[in-house]
């Protein structure tokens, strides 16, 4: 069992450290390599048993990356577990899982992002850098400013609500409702939307600006959820053929 420390020791500010657990050798490996020559400092656990052994020694991360299927104990026993302990360490999924589903699955159970194992190193690192720079941003106490408007945003949790009430939202489409929150009244570009959440330069969809549909769609998500709680929800306006804003005039 992972038990909950009653001293933590500072984590280092210069090179943060990374625990990565999964069952692949190779894998692991080449990661550990790529991370560390990307700044982070790597250890590494060849299951979720020996990782759970570490963190009942004493060992503590600024992040960790695990895999969901393993042999034995999995990724999401283990996520569950750390999370009944009461540590908080972020964590992110780095899997082979491609369906909404366990990312759903993921997030409702603690995990701050869902990343497929097919994406590229800078994508990996660009993800843990943001997971970890998370809670140093905002107020301070993890929350954002309301701006007057009747959403409630926590960087921290990844968390929203509406009047009062929770959205369900994906990682990708919190990071999405934050840069529009954050920058209120100000249209943002379906380019800028769209690398806030795959990171600047990804390429997808058809053709050179295929990745607007892309945009496009999980906009749609996101207003549908908000309408769900609230059939009158504008907050989120379109600026056509260019992006999208959040209005700073809904109460």
């Amino acid at each position: 069992m992972i038990t909950s420390p009653t001293q933590i020791a500072p984590v280092s500010a210069m090179r943060p450290r990374i625990a990565l657990i999964d069952d692949e050798k190779l894998f692991r490996e080449s990661l550990v390599w790529n991370l560390e020559d990307a700044g982070f400092s790597v250890s590494d656990y060849s299951g979720a048993e020996a990782a759970r052994a570490a963190f009942a020694s004493g060992e503590r991360f600024d992040a960790i990356l695990l895999d969901w299927q393993m042999p034995g104990m999995d990724g999401m026993s283990f996520l569950k577990e750390l999370r009944a302990s009461g540590d908080q360490t972020p964590v992110l999924f780095l899997t082979g899982l491609q369906q909404p589903i366990y990312e759903e699955r993921a997030l409702a159970e603690g995990a701050v992002d869902f990343i497929e194992k097919t994406r590229s190193v800078t994508i990996i690192v660009f993800r843990l850098q943001l997971a970890i720079g998370g809670s140093k941003t905002g107020t301070g106490d993890g929350a954002m400013p309301s701006l007057n408007t009747p959403l409630d945003l926590d960087i921290d949790s990844c968390r929203v609500e509406w009047r009062g009430q929770r959205v369900d939202l994906t990682l990708s489409e919190f990071k999405v409702v934050q840069l529009l929150f954050e920058r209120p009244g100000r249209d943002i570009t379906y380019r800028e939307i769209y690398d806030s959440v795959k990171g600047e330069g990804f390429i997808a969809g058809s053709g050179s600006e295929g990745y607007r549909a892309n945009v496009r769609a999980m906009v749609k998500r996101i207003r549908q959820k908000f309408k769900e709680i609230d059939p009158d929800f504008s907050a989120l306006e379109n600026y056509p053929g260019f992006g999208y804003r959040w209005s700073t005039e809904v109460q």
